[in-house]
Protein backbone atom coordinates (compact mmCIF):
# COMPACT_ATOMS: atom_id res chain seq x y z
CA UNK A 1 0.00 0.00 0.00
CA UNK A 2 0.91 3.11 -1.00
CA UNK A 3 1.59 6.28 1.63
CA UNK A 4 -0.11 9.60 1.01
CA UNK A 5 2.36 12.10 -0.67
CA UNK A 6 2.26 14.55 2.38
CA UNK A 7 0.08 14.82 5.51
CA UNK A 8 -3.46 14.02 4.78
CA UNK A 9 -3.11 14.40 1.35
CA UNK A 10 -3.84 11.88 -1.54
CA UNK A 11 -1.36 11.08 -4.24
CA UNK A 12 -2.79 13.05 -7.30
CA UNK A 13 -3.42 15.97 -5.26
CA UNK A 14 -0.25 18.05 -5.00
CA UNK A 15 -0.87 18.68 -9.09
CA UNK A 16 -4.09 20.35 -8.22
CA UNK A 17 -4.47 24.22 -9.99
CA UNK A 18 -1.28 23.98 -12.18
CA UNK A 19 -3.29 23.83 -15.40
CA UNK A 20 -4.38 27.24 -14.16
CA UNK A 21 -1.10 28.47 -13.17
CA UNK A 22 0.00 27.46 -17.18
CA UNK A 23 -2.94 29.14 -18.64
CA UNK A 24 -2.48 32.31 -16.85
CA UNK A 25 1.17 32.44 -18.01
CA UNK A 26 0.73 31.83 -21.25
CA UNK A 27 -2.55 34.28 -21.51
CA UNK A 28 -0.66 37.27 -22.52
CA UNK A 29 1.35 35.45 -25.44
CA UNK A 30 -2.13 34.45 -26.04
CA UNK A 31 -3.61 37.78 -26.26
CA UNK A 32 -0.93 39.35 -28.11
CA UNK A 33 -0.81 36.36 -31.24
CA UNK A 34 -4.88 37.18 -31.41
CA UNK A 35 -4.15 40.67 -32.02
CA UNK A 36 -1.39 40.30 -34.44
CA UNK A 37 -4.29 38.12 -36.43
CA UNK A 38 -6.86 40.39 -35.61
CA UNK A 39 -4.34 43.46 -37.41
CA UNK A 40 -3.48 40.84 -40.12
CA UNK A 41 -7.02 40.41 -41.24
CA UNK A 42 -7.82 44.75 -40.71
CA UNK A 43 -4.78 45.04 -43.23
CA UNK A 44 -6.28 42.55 -45.73
CA UNK A 45 -10.04 44.25 -45.20
CA UNK A 46 -8.01 47.23 -46.04
CA UNK A 47 -6.83 46.65 -49.42
CA UNK A 48 -10.36 45.31 -50.46
CA UNK A 49 -11.76 48.11 -49.53
CA UNK A 50 -9.56 50.42 -51.17
CA UNK A 51 -9.35 48.53 -54.85
CA UNK A 52 -13.33 48.35 -54.57
CA UNK A 53 -13.15 52.14 -53.94
CA UNK A 54 -10.64 52.48 -57.43
CA UNK A 55 -13.16 50.40 -59.69
CA UNK A 56 -16.22 51.92 -58.48
CA UNK A 57 -14.49 55.21 -59.01
CA UNK A 58 -12.93 54.46 -62.68
CA UNK A 59 -16.48 53.13 -63.30
CA UNK A 60 -18.08 56.45 -62.06
CA UNK A 61 -15.79 58.93 -64.27
CA UNK A 62 -16.55 56.36 -67.45
CA UNK A 63 -20.08 56.61 -66.94
CA UNK A 64 -20.30 60.56 -67.16
CA UNK A 65 -20.42 63.25 -69.87
CA UNK A 66 -18.98 65.99 -68.17
CA UNK A 67 -17.16 65.45 -64.67
CA UNK A 68 -16.11 62.70 -64.82
CA UNK A 69 -12.59 63.08 -62.09
CA UNK A 70 -15.75 64.38 -59.64
CA UNK A 71 -17.73 62.09 -60.18
CA UNK A 72 -14.57 59.70 -59.85
CA UNK A 73 -14.13 61.06 -56.14
CA UNK A 74 -17.18 61.31 -55.33
CA UNK A 75 -17.85 57.32 -56.10
CA UNK A 76 -15.00 56.55 -54.51
CA UNK A 77 -14.81 57.94 -51.34
CA UNK A 78 -18.59 57.16 -51.02
CA UNK A 79 -17.62 53.13 -51.20
CA UNK A 80 -15.37 53.48 -48.48
CA UNK A 81 -16.49 53.02 -44.70
CA UNK A 82 -16.83 56.48 -42.65
CA UNK A 83 -14.14 54.99 -40.41
CA UNK A 84 -11.65 55.06 -43.20
CA UNK A 85 -13.20 58.23 -45.37
CA UNK A 86 -10.96 60.26 -43.12
CA UNK A 87 -7.83 58.89 -43.66
CA UNK A 88 -8.14 58.19 -47.79
CA UNK A 89 -6.96 60.45 -50.79
CA UNK A 90 -8.00 59.73 -54.02
CA UNK A 91 -6.45 60.54 -57.83
CA UNK A 92 -8.84 60.47 -60.98
CA UNK A 93 -6.86 60.74 -64.19
CA UNK A 94 -7.62 60.30 -67.73
CA UNK A 95 -5.60 59.04 -70.58
CA UNK A 96 -6.15 57.82 -74.21
CA UNK A 97 -9.57 55.83 -73.86
CA UNK A 98 -9.04 54.99 -70.17
CA UNK A 99 -10.09 56.60 -66.46
CA UNK A 100 -7.68 55.39 -63.80
CA UNK A 101 -8.40 55.51 -60.34
CA UNK A 102 -6.30 55.57 -57.56
CA UNK A 103 -7.24 55.50 -53.65
CA UNK A 104 -4.88 55.41 -50.66
CA UNK A 105 -6.09 54.59 -47.37
CA UNK A 106 -4.34 54.49 -44.09
CA UNK A 107 -4.41 51.04 -42.24
CA UNK A 108 -5.74 51.33 -38.76
CA UNK A 109 -4.83 49.93 -35.48
CA UNK A 110 -6.83 47.25 -34.27
CA UNK A 111 -10.02 48.48 -35.34
CA UNK A 112 -10.94 51.60 -37.38
CA UNK A 113 -11.13 55.08 -35.54
CA UNK A 114 -8.40 53.84 -32.85
CA UNK A 115 -5.13 55.70 -34.70
CA UNK A 116 -3.53 54.81 -38.20
CA UNK A 117 -0.29 52.81 -38.70
CA UNK A 118 2.81 54.52 -40.69
CA UNK A 119 2.11 52.99 -43.99
CA UNK A 120 -0.63 53.30 -46.45
CA UNK A 121 -2.38 50.27 -49.21
CA UNK A 122 -3.34 51.51 -52.32
CA UNK A 123 -5.99 50.56 -54.73
CA UNK A 124 -5.39 51.40 -58.52
CA UNK A 125 -8.22 50.46 -60.97
CA UNK A 126 -9.13 51.55 -64.65
CA UNK A 127 -12.23 51.48 -67.44
CA UNK A 128 -12.71 52.08 -70.34
CA UNK A 129 -13.80 55.55 -71.25
CA UNK A 130 -17.49 54.72 -73.08
CA UNK A 131 -17.98 55.95 -76.71
CA UNK A 132 -21.14 58.02 -77.39
CA UNK A 133 -23.40 58.27 -80.04
CA UNK A 134 -25.04 61.21 -80.85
Amino acid sequence: MRRPAGPGRAPGDRDRGQVSVEFLGLLPLILVVLALLWQCALTGYTYALAAHAADRGARAATATEDGGAGACRTAAVHQLPRAWQSGATTACTTGTGLWTATVRIKVPVLFPGAGDLPWTVTGTAGAAKEARDR
